[in-house]
């Protein structure tokens, strides 16, 4: 091959590697675009997961964009950190405060669920049992199949979150690294920044400060908790083993109620929103105003008022457990300890005093080794009093099912003892989506009658659309469980009739709304006159209904009054 061919060779095979270079170059570019902007992707989730953990609020009704316009403190020293450790040492940080940060945001998910039902942030140290509870309304309410996916959810949610706020860190450090000189100069423009806006007070639109250290605060705040628990644990305690009432004789308890049936009845989730809000009320007004009209007609008259509840929107055992011992059980962790402990109770002191004392709690399904503390002769659950109808969600059987059972069972017995009973009515439970109908009182039967209502109940699709819907149904709830409650009362209560009617604590705050407080409506109903004249120096009301003015106990304290009252 002379020179001038060889030339030509080289030139076209220049060419032809030109041109391959050519046509491979734009897919070369793509690529690299692609790895680019998946990267920044990677990043700018790496620095939402990091900023939720450091900013996001703990209460649903806060969690909205303006909520994260703010500068964490936080993160600002861990861009420091990143900066200044060495790579080790930034590695084993990243790690360990991005489990922690995980942890943060896990609370403050439960924090939002937990303001939402039971108006408080959730506890760490108390509160794990209240997962099983929700895990076991979900499962009654909605099937087992809603309450393994909720579970399942609810841990792999978790899970990655503990994966991915590390990785989040890891990455975010890795960029800072990489850029010492641009992340030195954001450093010491947002420290500047972070101090003006601390020293001026900047607040967010929901009264959010813009210069954040809620992350420092929170996990303080959980930290310090534990010592104030263990605290309270062993105060509480010595309270449960000192009781006023030990040791009084049985002759002086309930002098005024012998030969009474006093029943304790609990109305699930009937709160002061029943009888004292625009959009609830007056339905709920009308019932209690008509079946007090009524009841008068029959001979019974009612004293009315209200107590502060232990709990709120669930948790109804707190309220009962606080009701019969005269003491303040707030949280699990105090109830654990008081059903443990030699404290009287009510059916306890009514057990002493000569009473039968009876439970019917509906809602349970299985054995309640609690039950044991309140010392029933006869405990009635779902299990044993005959019901063959439908459930209702939640509730296992309608709240005039239980009434009759309970005076089948019971009341109509021949060559008795007086009756002490608490009875729960849950029909009133969440989600307030399936409800039953009154039926003539003849007709209850086995239950059988009830068949077919569940599915008249619109879906609950329909019925939690919004928060007017559900306080709608709520409002019904409460409407059906009083009618059936004071009808069976006027049907087959006597002379002998004592009835102590109450809330076991307010509903959740999509019905009673934020910062509703506490309060429970009671009332006292009885065929005797003076049985309600014992009473007449607590200053409650007339009739089913009280008023806004009407006087405020605390539930711990109607224990040691109402013995008192109606002693010697």
């Amino acid at each position: 091959m002379t020179t001038a061919e060889r030339s030509r060779y080289t030139a076209r095979k220049l060419a032809a590697l030109d041109q391959r270079q050519m046509a491979d170059a734009p897919p070369r570019r793509r690529a690299r675009w692609v790895r680019r902007g998946a990267g920044w992707l990677l990043t700018l989730l790496a620095l939402a997961t990091v900023w939720f953990a450091l900013v996001a609020p703990d209460r649903l009704d806060e969690l909205g964009a303006r909520a994260f316009v703010r500068l964490p403190l936080e993160l600002v020293v861990l861009a420091a950190l990143a900066l200044v450790l060495p790579a080790r040492a930034w590695r084993v940080v990243a790690v360990v405060v991005g489990v922690l940060l995980a942890v943060v945001s896990v609370f403050k998910v439960a924090d939002m669920g937990f303001f939402e039902v039971l108006d408080r942030p959730f506890d760490p140290v108390i509160d794990w049992s209240y997962l099983d509870s929700a895990v076991g309304v979900v499962d009654a309410s909605a099937g087992r199949a809603a309450a393994v996916a909720v579970s399942v959810v609810a841990g792999v949610l978790a899970l990655a979150l503990l994966c991915l706020t590390p990785w989040a860190l890891l990455r975010l450090g890795r960029l800072v690294r990489g850029h010492p000189r641009p992340s030195k100069v954001g450093i010491g423009v947002a420290t500047v920044a972070f101090t003006v806006l601390a020293l001026l007070g900047t607040q967010t639109a929901y009264q959010l400060p813009v210069a954040s250290t809620d992350t420092s605060q929170y996990v303080w705040g959980e930290v310090a908790a534990v010592p104030r628990g263990l605290a309270d644990q062993r105060e509480f305690a010595r309270a449960a083993r000192s009781d006023p009432l030990r040791g009084v004789p049985a002759h002086q308890l309930f002098n005024a109620l012998r030969g009474k049936d006093v029943l304790l009845v609990f109305v699930e989730s009937y709160g002061r929103v029943a009888v004292q809000d625009s959009t609830i009320a007056p339905g709920v007004e009308a019932v209690l105003d008509t079946q007090t009209s009524r009841l008068a007609a029959k001979g019974f008259g009612a004293r009315s008022a209200f107590l502060t509840s232990p709990t709120f929107g669930a948790g109804s055992w707190l309220a009962h457990a606080t009701t019969q011992s005269g003491l303040w059980v707030d949280n699990q962790q105090r109830y654990d300890v008081l059903v443990t402990s030699p404290r009287l109770t009510l059916s306890d002191l009514f057990h002493e005093a000569g009473w039968r004392t009876v439970s019917d709690v509906p809602a349970n399904t299985h054995d309640w080794p609690q039950g044991a503390f309140y010392g029933y002769d006869q405990e009635y659950d779902s299990r044993n009093v005959g019901y063959r109808g439908p459930k209702f969600g939640y509730p296992t059987m309608p709240d005039q099912y239980t009434l009759d059972a309970f005076r089948r069972l019971e009341l109509a017995q021949q060559d008795r003892r007086p009756v002490f009973g608490e009875i729960d009515l849950i029909s009133s439970h969440a989600s307030w989506s399936t409800l039953p109908r009154m039926i003539p009182w003849s007709q209850v039967g086995d239950g059988s009658a009830f068949a077919g209502m569940p599915e008249q109940s619109p879906p609950k699709s329909v019925t939690w659309q919004d928060a007017a819907h559900v306080q709608q149904a709520y409002a019904k709830s409460i409407r059906y469980s009083l009618t059936a409650l004071y009808s069976w009362v006027r049907k087959y209560g006597t002379d002998k009739s004592v009835l102590v009617v109450l809330g076991d604590h307010q509903p959740a705050t999509i019905v009673s709304g934020t910062d509703a407080g506490h309060d429970v409506p009671v009332s006292i109903v009885a065929h005797d006159p003076r049985v309600l004249r014992r009473i007449d120096g607590w200053g409650w009301q007339p009739g089913l209904h009280p008023s806004p003015t009407a006087p405020v106990w605390r539930m711990d304290s109607f224990r040691d009054r109402f013995v008192k009252a109606y002693g010697p």
